[in-house]
């Protein structure tokens, strides 16, 4: 094995796994902190994800160390600290500890701080992020219920999170390519620095900088970080790149969306979803809370409406609804509360013959994944830039589009199915 990655949720590893595939690398994504290592050692890649982005520290430490640990053991000579492309955090955490913490694990003298995603409008310049035309601070992430994002300068948004001192390699650098970036590398060792956020505008800088990364013990970042490490390990003489254009087929059965995200991209596509004549049903965390609603009425809603198509859950909602639910819940019960009724939802539509089921919402997606007791997953092709359709390493063969809320054309949930074809 040579990359061991570590997602701080499941969607993200989704992304950075279908990434990795796409460069040519063979590719497996597991669920959780692996208990062995020695499945994994005929694989070039292996993608941990957790569920760690809003859990406690102390908890996001120990999962993360551990899947170092088997990682390593696995042969990995590289890891790759994966998050959200809008750095979703608090000014505690989880990213700075998990990154410092490995950092000094692994011996490393500098890593990468790069979340830019350019194909999904993630960009990087001065060390502020921006999302589309606007910063960070500016777009719909400055609302977010778990991680409102409301300073866009990585640098100092990094620095409340860790100790380690934070430098800055800009753009009039990363122009320049790899080499420039090692110098600047150098520099900033020399004045002490030892996370270094990095400007990415265009996916030939994201080229430049893995590249430039090619004897770092950590890298960090969004997917879009890891675009250029396999021409690394193709120059070391370790690496035969593989196809990575293998349709993938679905078994006979019905499909369904289940949607926990608030954000504007999804609720957009909720939207349209309606406007399409998806059959849906709204899943109020309230009355699920109170227990006037169980899941057992979405399952029922589920099993009548036409098998021809699919059927949308959503708990999705604005800002304001949002925050009035975690006034009257708490927020971390109201968010438990989605969760686990989206995980025992899709735990029956499973067994009711639900083969197929896009989930959005990376929080949502773990929760579901779990209640599912999916252990691993094929990666398959790509439905919009991020994310790719999956399938369930086990004999159910259950097929899968773990979507972070930001992610997708507003489309997603009408056309995503078109990207399947039947199999048995």
């Amino acid at each position: 094995m040579l990359l061991g990655c570590i997602a701080d949720d499941i969607t993200g590893a989704t992304d950075l796994a279908l990434t990795l595939k796409r460069s040519g690398l063979r590719t497996i994504q597991v669920m959780g902190v692996p208990d062995d290592a020695e499945p994994l050692k005929s694989f070039d890649a292996v993608v941990i994800a957790l569920k760690s982005r809003t859990n406690p520290i102390a908890e996001a430490l120990d999962w993360s160390l551990r899947s170092a640990d088997i990682l390593l053991e696995a042969g990995a000579r590289q890891i790759l600290f994966k998050y959200c492309s809008t750095f979703d955090s608090t000014d505690e955490g989880n990213i700075g500890p998990v990154a410092e913490a490995l950092i000094e694990k692994l011996g490393g003298d500098v890593a990468f701080v790069c979340p830019a995603f350019p194909t999904n409008k993630r960009t990087i310049f001065k060390g502020h992020l921006f999302v589309g035309d606007e910063l960070l601070s500016s777009s719909p992430m400055k609302d977010h219920p778990l991680t409102p994002m409301r300073d866009s300068d990585l640098a100092a948004v990094m620095q409340r999170q860790t100790k380690l001192p934070i430098g800055l390699i800009d753009y009039t650098v990363v122009r320049e390519g790899a080499d420039a970036i090692g110098a600047a590398v150098t520099q900033a060792l020399d004045d002490g620095k030892r996370f270094l956020v990095i400007d990415a505008i265009a996916d030939h800088h994201l080229m430049a900088i893995g590249k430039a990364a090619a004897s770092h013990k950590l890298i960090t970042g969004g997917s879009g970080v890891a675009m250029g490490l396999a021409d690394n390990f193709v120059a070391d003489g370790l690496l035969t790149k593989t196809a990575s254009d293998a349709p993938m087929s679905a078994k006979p059965g019905r499909a369904a969306i289940l949607s926990g995200s608030c954000s504007a991209a999804t609720r957009g596509q909720i939207a349209i979803a309606i406007a399409a004549g998806i059959p849906t049903m709204r899943l109020d965390a309230l009355e699920v809370a109170n227990g006037s609603v169980t899941p057992q009425a979405f399952l029922d809603f589920a099993k009548q409406q036409p098998a021809d198509q699919p059927v949308l859950i959503y708990s999705s909602d604005d800002p304001d609804v949002i925050t009035a639910v975690q006034t009257a819940l708490g927020r971390e019960r109201a968010g438990s509360v989605v969760e686990q009724a989206m995980a025992e939802i899709a735990k029956g539509l499973a067994a009711a013959g639900f083969t197929k089921l896009i989930v959005a919402g990376g929080e949502t997606s773990g929760a579901v994944v779990a209640g599912l007791d999916v252990s691993a997953i094929e990666i398959g092709p790509e439905i919009d830039p991020g994310v790719p359709w999956t399938k369930s390493l086990d004999d159910r063969g259950l097929v899968l589009a773990l979507k972070s809320g930001n992610f997708g054309g507003e489309r997603f949930f009408v056309d995503a199915w078109n990207k399947l074809a039947e199999g048995a």
